[in-house]
């Protein structure tokens, strides 16, 4: 159980530096797609830190897994709404 939570933490702050990074290129350009990853990373980093506290084993888990759920949609529709934009000639 040590080494699960250590590797959680290490997984969690791989997360949060990742959403970091992409604030701090959403402060430099005000592009929304930054915007999105940055959010997503965050609620991806949050997950992983609720399972390696709440210590929930099997279906108890799947409530977490909305939260992933949610960042994977979060960078789906960043994505989306980039390539929707179009540019002028």
């Amino acid at each position: 159980m040590t080494v699960y939570a250590y590797l959680s933490g290490v997984v969690s702050a791989g997360f949060l530096t990742a959403a970091l990074f992409f604030l701090r290129f959403w402060v430099r350009t005000r592009d929304p797609l930054f915007l999105s990853f940055s959010g997503a990373f965050a609620l991806l980093a949050s997950a992983q830190t609720l399972l390696a506290i709440s210590g929930l084993e099997g279906e108890s888990r799947a409530l977490i897994y909305l939260v992933r759920l949610v960042a994977f949609l979060l960078i789906i529709g960043g994505i989306y709404r980039k390539n929707r934009i179009r540019r002028a000639p």
